[in-house]
């Protein structure tokens, strides 16, 4: 049988399951085409790519109101993931095209990593392994994360499940958030909601767990990089521009704040000639801190779901 529609897969996350992605499409009357990609595409990418599909399985491609218009048969954009700031919402909602994630996929493992970075800074395994294989026998003074406060930058589904972690290590913890807070939870982990600058001022580690909006894009800039404690770690796991790069590095550089975990960047992969690479204070990651097999297969699962239905 024919198929009636046509999928372009451009997800690099989906990318070592192709065969799954064929069988089950194939199930749902698609055909599959796969977009070669290896971060996300740019809109000219997308629109030499787009003729003729029906559905789109994306990552963080840059979906805007152009390539939208280009495309008039385009009706189901599913999102590989959770997070949707990369594509025109409004434009979607214009255009009748149907968007679908998966919210709260992701959650758990980057919540590990992100007690990770903050361990490795506090407890120092890597350093201490280093010295040690290279003939001395350091002796750093060190300390604990129950003895630290973590500011929180977002309480919503990921950024509660940091907090739980940080709870039962026996962190102070505080939070921000331009949203509501279930009561129920800030009671039962004691957590305690205060304002942006007050946070900043407060925290020995401060967490982003921000959507990228134009209310949120370089929230940490120089102004309120000023505010940190000097003996403050920042981590960052949610969007890159959320963080103000050339600023971040220069308070770095400049011994304004102790360090930084960086997941995710203004441009991605990062380029060679940033900064941040020659900044031993500053770990860096591969936007990978969602990596789960477990994970993983449920937003496969759950990106299929969302798009079949709506073909059919």
């Amino acid at each position: 049988m024919k198929p009636k529609w046509r999928v372009l897969v451009s997800a690099p996350y989906a990318m070592p399951a192709l065969d799954w992605y064929r069988g089950r499409l194939a199930e749902a009357g698609c055909e599959m085409i796969v977009a070669p990609v290896q971060e996300r595409l740019e809109e000219e990418q997308l629109l030499a790519l787009l003729v003729d599909m029906d559905g789109l399985i994306c990552g963080d491609d840059r979906i805007t109101d152009r390539v939208l218009a280009a495309f008039p048969r385009l009706r189901v954009i599913s999102k590989w993931g959770t997070g949707i700031d990369s594509i025109d919402q409004e434009a979607c909602r214009r255009r009748g095209v149907t968007l679908c994630n998966t919210p709260n996929a992701f959650s758990e493992p980057v919540a590990d990593t992100v007690l990770a970075y903050m361990l490795l800074t506090a407890r120092q395994p890597d350093r201490l392994d280093a010295g040690v294989r290279s003939g001395a026998w350091p002796k750093t003074q060190l300390t604990t994360l129950g003895e630290s406060t973590l500011g929180v930058i977002g309480v919503g589904n990921c950024g509660r499940a940091v907090i739980r972690r940080a709870r039962a290590f026996g962190m102070t913890v505080l939070g921000f958030d331009s949203y509501p807070v279930p009561p129920d939870f800030l009671r039962d982990t004691a957590t305690r909601m205060v304002g942006l600058e007050e946070l900043l001022r407060s925290s020995d580690y401060i967490s982003l767990h921000l959507t990228l909006s134009s209310e949120t894009h370089q929230l940490i800039n120089a102004e309120r990089l000023a505010l940190l404690r000097p003996t403050a770690y920042l981590i960052n796991t949610a969007r890159g521009p959320l963080v103000e790069e050339a600023a971040l590095a220069a308070a770095l550089a400049a011994g304004r704040l102790a360090g930084a975990a960086l997941d995710v960047f203004e441009v991605e992969p990062l380029p060679a000639s940033s900064p941040l690479r020659r900044l031993a204070n500053c770990r860096l990651g591969a936007h990978h801190a969602n990596s789960s097999p477990a994970a993983a297969w449920k937003v496969h699962e759950n990106t299929v779901a969302n798009l079949a239905p709506l073909l059919n």
